[in-house]
């Protein structure tokens, strides 16, 4: 049965003298941060291909971006826990600096290697999973509860236009002007990011235990916190196998859209990309007046529905030009219901749980769901190279479907009532 937790956060700090305030200042962080980190996701791997032929080399770099939420996470999540939320999002923001002065110096001087740019990679992938950990939880610390849905909704869709649709063709612009412009403007954005972060007004600090216990315990938390609470649990299990599917659509879309059934142009396979990201946007102003036509729930369910639709179309339409228009649609239904999940699962883990525990608890969760992207990529390609791309997009939209009986079983009205029952309380603010 779902628990509920001894303790809810504790009403924003930050609420007091200017929550709007907060609010603008941490969705233009949002927007500045992960432009930059879009311009660097086009530019180091571009950047590999002046050193290195091989195909493996280039790719370890993207690995090398995301490796950490594999091997940091946990232990970041307790720093998170531990230390001021706001120091560390400024101090992720350096760190990201620092890394763009040390490949500028290198790329000015000529002394340009794998290696480096590897450990520059790996670097801005940790400070991403530091920054990322830190803005999830100090939500609670920046604005009174009956502001987290809205909050959550314009940070969704600042995440979704600058990362998805402005970060990538900027990448592409500055690294035609010259690696050079590329990484010296990352780093000017990065630093205008943490003089943001200075700006926020309240306290960001974490109340402390009296004894602080190992690492290890913390971490133990955290897990436990997950695994006991039946709604949180269910909603992590969910979104792993959703991101799974997600995983396998970006894994077989490039060559099933351009040179494959659907036969696309690069510039038209951008587009079909794109119909993707506009969902998303179009999402995060639709989740608050879904929400109260039809309720959390349901509008949650939409990304289960969203998501079957992206992976279920392209394995039952026939191959050919035309089913580039299904397939676009259905990814910009996927799009829809993905901010529709992750407004609502935001606002429901700030909710239930502890504002000492957000940390431990984003690690956790997002150590599995992120931690299965590789695993279903790789699948997905295993499956497309067998039996064809239709067998393997059937396969993953039937796990999809799978996932229909304990969403309806457990994230009941009941369930999510409980997490929506301390909003009445602050509504008043």
């Amino acid at each position: 049965m779902s628990e509920r937790p001894s303790t809810v956060p504790a009403p924003a700090t930050g609420a007091g003298p200017s929550p709007r305030r907060n609010e603008w200042l941490l969705i233009s962080f949002t927007g500045t941060t992960n432009t930059a980190d879009a311009v660097m996701r086009v530019a180091l791997p571009l950047l590999a291909t002046t050193v290195t032929d091989s195909p493996a080399s280039v790719a370890a770099v993207a690995m090398m971006l995301t490796l950490p939420w594999l091997i940091t996470a946990l232990h970041i999540g307790v720093l998170v826990d531990r230390k001021n939320r706001r120091s560390l999002m400024v101090g992720a923001e350096f760190a990201r600096m620092a890394a763009m002065a040390v490949m500028l110096a290198a790329v000015a001087v000529d002394v340009v290697n794998l290696p480096l740019i590897l450990a520059v990679a790996l670097v801005l992938g940790v400070a991403e999973v530091v920054a990322q950990l830190s803005a999830m939880s100090i939500i609670p610390s920046v604005t009174p509860k009956n502001r987290w849905q809205a909050l959550n909704a314009r940070l969704t869709a600042t995440e979704y236009v600058t990362f998805s649709f402005l970060g990538a063709p900027i990448g592409g612009f500055l690294v035609a002007a010259g690696f050079a412009v590329a990484l010296g403007a990352s780093g000017a954005v990065y630093l205008f990011g943490a003089l943001l972060l200075t700006l926020l007004v309240g306290d960001f600090a974490v109340k402390q235990p009296k004894e602080r216990r190992p690492a290890r315990a913390e971490i133990r938390e955290g897990l436990v916190f997950l695994w006991r609470h039946r709604l949180l649990r269910t909603m992590a299990a969910l979104i792993t196998g959703m991101a799974g599917c997600w995983a396998a659509w970006y894994a077989l879309i490039p060559a099933y859209a351009v040179g494959g059934p659907l036969g696309l142009t690069p510039a038209q396979y951008g587009f079909l990309l794109t119909s993707l990201g506009a969902g998303g946007v179009l999402g995060t102003v639709l989740v608050g007046p879904v929400n109260r036509l039809i309720g959390r729930r349901w509008a949650m369910f939409v990304d289960i529905v969203g998501t079957v639709l992206m992976v279920g179309v392209p394995a039952v339409i026939p191959a050919g030009p035309a089913a580039v228009w299904p397939v676009g649609v259905a990814a910009f239904l996927a799009g829809v219901g993905g901010t529709m999940w992750t407004v609502n699962s935001r606002v429901i883990s700030q909710s239930l749980v502890p504002n000492e525990l957000l940390g431990r608890f984003g690690a956790a969760s997002r150590l599995l769901s992120w931690g299965m992207l590789p695993v279903s990529a790789a699948v997905a390609g295993g499956l497309a190279e067998l039996f064809g791309f239709q067998i393997a997009f059937g396969v993953f939209a039937v796990v999809c479907l799978l996932m229909v009986y304990p969403f309806l079983r457990v994230i009941t009205a009941d369930a999510v009532a409980e997490a929506d029952a301390p909003a009445a309380e602050g509504s008043g603010k």
